[in-house]
């Protein structure tokens, strides 16, 4: 009973964190089959978009996921009828479907399976499922149990990414292996397996990539997906540190190291110990203490501020920068060795721009649902002038620019329909290379000519918050001839 109680307490911080979706709900399916006294559990998923249900979170070690039509089965029977279903013996129920023991090798004889959906009767995202009881069948308190825990499981999906298009669509929508990273792009694919990959071992890791790009959420994500998952991650922001105060923040000061220090006070490095320390712009690291940080990346040890005591850590580290780390080497304000030994693995993440319109229209969505629910307005959508705009703009801030923009079109303006006009003006970001003003677009040396064109073709409709029609007639030609050089973009984002 008490294994039953904690499930039901933890279960939605479970489902909360910035994880391997596939580890995550196996966590719980795992947390399941032990309280419940299942043999396995597994959570059946409905695909919205191709209409059938999958799995690759079964407690299934004979297969790494599996899929199965909606219209077949127990399991598909409650996801299209939502009723709950027990059974002592499955062989003798007309609706088991033994194609999945047959993929599987596993003999399934008893069945307690229930809907994983929202409210009463709210759409249905999936089946929870248990097999096989060790005393032959589960009885009604188990089946109580589940459909408890199964609304709770609906309740927390709609707080990951793999949440529902809609609250009135069946199903759920996949939209990456990581909870709270959204991306289905080549370029996002191979980020996602370099993550699983250095996710796995201990060495230091490099993050590079522009301002915006979600350095943070892919150091936490390879956090949480390490054997120091249950241990603190801390971060620390080089760009913030006074450098007068810099080795304190990272390594503590004893009482009397400086004035006001009237007490010790450990660092970022003892926070973190047995987890990870994330430090963020690590290019922006003062010169005198990158030594300091280089003899603990190879020693584990360290002295506090005004201390002479040798301490050591156990912690992980793991930086970021969007800067020319090689270029700050070749101009001596940083550490060659340094720069060795935290880019043990690297892992490049790309610019929003680089990862095609369809994505932008992919985030653009999870921030109008998510902010949409922050801000009381749960049915807001995009109008097509919207989607136009956010689709053209060349994104400076990258995806940090684009939830800004939405967050701010959600908290600022009222009613369902999200237009071009409650964006901020893109003309007012002044780091981009496709920069729209009054003195014109500037654009770097050494594009190609048709380079050129798109970017200025972009740089027009942003100007005419999106609207084509609008930027045609500015531009002299026909809006037909605006719709090929923003599909030809949009291929060539594509390719890349």
């Amino acid at each position: 009973m008490s294994s039953r109680l904690s499930l039901l307490l933890d279960l939605s911080g479970l489902l909360a964190r910035e994880v391997d979706l596939d580890l995550l709900l196996g966590a719980a399916c795992a947390r399941m089959a032990d309280a419940l006294s299942a043999d396995r559990a597994s959570i059946w998923l409905i695909d919205a978009e191709r209409g059938d249900l999958f799995t690759r979170v079964a407690l299934l070690p004979e297969k790494q996921a599996l899929r199965q039509p909606i219209e077949k089965g127990i399991v598909g029977h409650v996801a299209r009828t939502g009723e709950v279903i027990r059974l002592e013996d499955v062989a003798k129920d007309p609706r088991f479907d033994a194609r999945t023991d047959r993929e599987t090798g596993y003999k399934t004889r008893s069945m307690l399976a229930a809907p994983i959906r929202e409210g009463r009767k709210g759409a249905i995202r999936g089946v929870v499922q248990l097999l096989n009881h060790p005393s032959g069948s589960f009885d009604r308190e188990s089946e109580r149990y589940l459909v408890v825990l199964a609304a709770q499981l609906a309740e927390a999906l709609s707080l990951t990414t793999l949440r529902a298009k809609d609250e009135r669509t069946q199903g759920v929508t996949p939209r990456g292996p990581f909870n709270r990273i959204v991306g289905t792009s080549a370029a996002m694919r191979s980020v996602y397996e370099r993550v699983s990959r250095v996710a796995s071992n201990d060495v230091p890791v490099l993050l590079r990539g522009e301002t915006g790009t979600g350095k943070g959420i892919f150091a936490k994500a390879i956090h949480c997906n390490s054997s120091r998952q249950a241990r603190p991650f801390v971060t620390i922001d080089c760009t913030t540190l006074p450098s007068q105060l810099a080795e304190s923040e990272l390594f503590g000061h004893e009482r009397g190291a400086f004035t006001g220090a009237d007490r010790r006070v450990g660092g970022r490095v003892e926070m973190a110990e047995g987890g990870t320390l994330f430090i963020d712009e690590v290019g922006d690291l003062p010169l005198e203490l990158q030594g300091k940080l280089l003899r603990f990346l190879q020693e584990r040890t360290f002295e506090r501020v005004g201390g002479r005591e040798t301490l050591s850590a156990d912690v992980r580290i793991i930086a970021a920068t969007h800067r020319d780390l090689a270029a700050l080497v070749r101009a001596k304000k940083f550490r060659e060795d340094l720069y060795f030994r935290v880019r043990v693995a690297e892992i490049d993440l790309p610019a929003l721009r680089d990862r095609g319109a369809d994505e932008i229209s992919a985030l653009s969505e999870h921030f109008v649902r998510l902010y949409g629910e922050k801000y009381g307005r749960p049915k807001a959508v995009l109008a097509e002038s919207a989607r136009d705009l956010l689709r053209s703009y060349a994104f400076p801030g990258n995806v940090r620019e684009l939830e800004h923009w939405i967050e701010s079109a959600l908290a600022m303006g009222s009613g369902e329909l999200i237009d071009a006009s409650h964006f901020p003006r893109p003309e007012l970001d002044r780091n981009s290379e496709t920069e729209s003003s009054e003195e014109g677009v500037l654009l770097p040396f050494g594009l190609e000519l048709e380079e050129v064109e798109q970017r200025y073709v972009e740089a027009t409709i942003s100007q005419n918050g999106g609207n084509k029609t609008e930027a045609a007639k500015k531009l002299g030609i026909g809006r037909n001839t605006i719709g090929r050089v923003v599909t030809r973009t949009k291929k060539g984002s594509a390719k890349s």
